[in-house]
């Protein structure tokens, strides 16, 4: 008997963990070999996960890093400019024209490459290295590449949650537009082009944006990714909105002052807007993020009525962050829908009401809670027409607070972005919590004009663990907007409005909070003071954290950047230059970058801007070393002797260093390849 009972006991035992192995454990990994076709019609294999990938396609390399898998990619393209960890990564020279040394001293086993990468081909197409070539012209192609390279790099759940990121923003908008009648759709059209106005063929996944994005895009019966359209098409599509990206900015400035370009509702009625780059040039994993963006500037004013809305107001996520201080009971960033869009706001409550400062809203007391709101791009248009009073009322009936007993700051800066820092001596503590952006609107105060006004951009929060007085609070703030303009001189943030002339000091739109705190009385804050150098120390470090999370900008960031930074275009000046044949000018191109991929030329136009910085400054007077330093920087790159230096292209819109250093460089190729 005891022996039958201890067989039904083990037969028992071994159905449980027969189950708990089928229902229990976790899900199998995938396994490799992964075979697919290409977009070239090629028949790959990849036998195991990639490990030294270098990616030329900047839309792949976002889906990459999307997905979890950027510790694969060992070097990019200087227009790889998202996500922010591809900024650590190696440098091979641009897209059109990257250096063959360069990538071959990576060994990669894989090469992400594009239709327009003929040498890559030839030089890698026949060894170990696997060359894949994924395009995308739809939304569809954009879900399958995030699919497989989740396939590819085994991150098949990151591939999946992506993708429904994507499906998800669109369904608002496509919920969105479903009830705006036909009659009342706009005419929209994507700018394109340098020397003449160029659009995106029909096929093209740009017009699929517009389209779901509730727009109708002009139909011309011509495919590809960039096609011309000629006067009589564009004033018989008569666009009513029309948008692009910062390049695209000369090609307005060029054509719509001019008869027939200018004769449009778009531009006759101001209706021009310029989105980043890279969203607008990419079929990448932002694609509903932009989509969004781009609904929401269409049909502002429709979007901005409360009654137009297809989601409620309220809070669905929220996430705990910690801060150790007595007076804090609760610190959270929770996530939002507000206007049918992405919200989120980092709340931070009091165990009791405290004092602070604002530079938002002065000095406030009995408060309860304070934080940062983040308002998503679709939001942004929409809060511009609403006013800031507007909002602040909206966002606080969404989190629960209350005007009386609150002080948030406002952002377009991304909260899961947020830096905090802490410094401490002894028994005196400090926290910096801070929001970052300096890519659109940063701004050298003195030197540049006041526009306009929004809630900041940079948002500090400063939290002590000692009370702080009235003038300490005052004080703190003095301390804090030194150490947050230090903090982006020494990453040599530049002034959005003059880039080759002045560093940043700030974007405009900066705010402070200082809350007085708890505990041991302190009455001042200073430079000179043991708390306002803690505050510097937290600050500075703070901003230059959420900086690099937010732009993906770090101090030891490439040339190219750098370059880009004070809107220096080579491919620009070079498409200027007066060359025998255009052959001639993809050389010259190609030629430069493999020139400034090494060190030492790198750091002559590293050095040729501070340079630029002090002349400009008036701190230099005699420029004759720089001068010599360029004829030999010239001939170096030339291999010959030049009698003399001439102008290569037009660069009188630079400060005088810059222009000899660019013109150094452009003549030293110019007399290479002649």
């Amino acid at each position: 008997m005891k022996l039958k009972q201890r067989s039904y006991n083990i037969t028992f035992l071994l159905i449980f963990f027969i189950l708990f192995a089928i229902f229990w454990s976790p899900a199998p990994t995938f396994s490799y070999p992964v075979t697919f076709t290409d977009s070239d019609g090629n028949k790959i294999t990849i036998e195991k996960r990639p490990s030294r990938v270098v990616s030329l396609v900047p839309s792949i390399t976002e889906i990459i890093f999307e997905i979890g898998a950027g510790d694969a990619v060992k070097a990019v393209t200087y227009h790889d400019t998202y996500s922010p960890e591809a900024a650590t990564k190696e440098i091979v020279g641009g897209f059109f024209s990257p250096s063959l040394k360069a990538i071959e001293k990576i060994e990669p086993d894989v090469i992400f490459v594009s239709r327009l990468h003929k040498r890559i081909r030839a030089k890698f197409g026949y060894g170990r290295c696997r060359l894949i070539n994924l395009e995308a012209n739809s939304i569809s192609d954009i879900y399958a590449n995030i699919n497989l390279l989740g396939r590819i790099f085994n991150r098949e759940k990151d591939a999946a949650r992506v993708i429904d990121e994507i499906k998800n923003e669109l369904l608002v908008i496509a919920s969105k537009v479903a009830w705006i009648p036909q009659p009342e759709r706009k005419r929209v059209i994507r700018l394109m082009g340098r020397d003449q106005v160029m659009i995106p063929g029909d096929d093209s996944f740009q017009n699929e944006y517009i389209r779901l994005a509730g727009g109708i895009p002009p139909k011309l019966n011509k495919k590809g990714n960039i096609v011309i359209v000629t006067k009589e098409e564009w004033m018989r599509f008569n666009p009513q909105i029309i948008y692009g990206c910062g390049g695209d900015r000369e090609t307005a400035k060029k054509f719509f002052d001019r008869p027939g370009w200018r004769d449009v509702e778009a531009v006759r009625n101001d209706k021009i807007f310029f989105f980043p780059c890279d969203l607008t040039c990419r079929a990448s994993t932002r694609a509903g993020y932009f989509v969004s963006w781009l609904s929401a500037r269409i049909y502002e004013d429709k979007f901005s009525k409360k009654e137009e809305q297809v989601l409620k107001d309220r809070v669905f996520r929220f996430r705990r962050l910690d801060l150790d201080l007595d007076y804090i009971k609760d610190v959270r960033i929770s996530c939002s829908t507000i206007h049918d869009f992405s919200n989120k706001t980092l709340i931070i409550d009091f165990t009791k009401p405290l004092s602070l400062v604002s530079t938002l809203e002065g000095e406030r007391r009995g408060i309860e809670s304070v934080g940062n709101h983040y308002s998503s791009p679709p939001c942004w248009g929409i809060g511009h027409k609403l006013g800031l009073e507007e909002i602040r009322k909206r966002v606080y009936e969404v989190i629960g607070k209350s005007e009386d007993t609150a002080s948030f700051l406002f952002t377009g800066a991304d909260m899961d972005n947020l830096a905090i820092k802490k410094e401490r001596f002894r028994e005196m503590e400090v926290y910096a919590l801070v929001t970052a952006g300096v890519k659109s609107n940063a701004v050298r105060m003195s030197a540049d004009e006041g526009r306009f006004y929004e809630p900041g951009t940079i948002n500090i929060i400063i939290l002590p663990n000692m009370k702080l007085s009235p003038r300490a609070m005052t004080r703190a703030i003095i301390s804090a907007t030194e150490a947050k303009t230090a903090a982006l001189q020494d990453l040599d943030i530049r002034s959005s409005y003059t880039p080759r002339i002045h560093q940043a000091t700030g974007t405009g739109t900066d705010n402070i909070i200082v809350v007085e705190g708890d505990g041991i009385p302190v009455d001042n804050s200073g430079g000179h003071t043991k708390m306002g150098e803690l505050i510097a120390r937290a600050v500075y470090e703070a901003v230059q954290e959420a900086v690099y999370r937010q732009n993906g900008i770090v101090a030891q960031r490439n040339i190219f950047q750098r370059l880009k930074d004070r809107k220096v275009s080579f491919f620009d000046l070079i498409t200027l230059m007066q060359v025998e044949d255009k052959g001639d000018r993809k050389r010259l191109l190609g030629t430069l970058e493999d020139v400034l991929l090494q060190p030492r030329y790198a750091s002559f136009v590293e050095s040729s801007f501070a340079i630029s910085n002090d002349y400009e400054r008036g701190l230099i007077a005699d420029l004759s070393s720089h001068e010599l330093s360029c004829k030999k920087v010239a001939e170096e790159i030339a291999g010959k002797e030049i009698a003399n230096l001439k102008e290569v292209t037009e660069t009188e819109d630079m400060p005088l260093v810059l222009r000899m250093t660019v013109n150094a460089l452009l003549n030293g190729i110019y007399y290479r390849i002649k």
